[in-house]
């Protein structure tokens, strides 16, 4: 599908980044309705939480990075080893800064907790039934969503 079924909706939620997860539940109903209708917003929200995860990985992986290199420097002490310690520093700094701004200006730790979440009641539903009733109840429901 190459157009939005509903060019106003599709309007505002490209505005949007395709995330409904701000609004009040009683209002997500046209949105949750449209998405389920339109392979075209489905496909670019689908994109943007790609991205969004992506860039959540990478900070991490560069952070990572960046720890590692300040540790090499520590152990080794070359010369000059106080000016590479702290440009691995500022680094991982800036690495965590674009984690973190990532993490909270986009839906992506939803995305990600809704993924565990399903993968999760997938898993509890295949446990046989006698296995099943020994997990707590409190349990159950926190995987069902309710």
């Amino acid at each position: 599908m190459t157009e939005c079924t509903d060019r106003v909706i599709g309007k505002i939620l490209a505005g949007w980044r395709y995330d409904i997860s701000g609004i009040a539940p009683e209002m997500r109903g046209d949105y949750e309705a449209h998405f389920n209708e339109c392979a075209y917003c489905r496909s670019r929200r689908n994109i943007h939480r790609s991205i969004d995860i992506g860039l959540i990985i990478l900070g991490t992986m560069s952070a990572a990075t960046f720890l590692v290199a300040f540790a090499i420097v520590h152990h080794f002490e070359p010369k000059h080893a106080f000016i590479l310690e702290l440009i691995a520093i500022g680094g991982f700094l800036l690495s965590a800064l674009i984690w973190l701004v990532v993490a909270v200006a986009t839906p992506a730790p939803q995305t990600a907790l809704l993924v565990a979440r399903t993968g999760a009641r997938m898993g509890l539903d295949k446990l046989p039934e006698p296995v099943r009733e020994k997990i707590p109840e409190e349990l159950r429901l926190k995987i069902s969503g309710q």
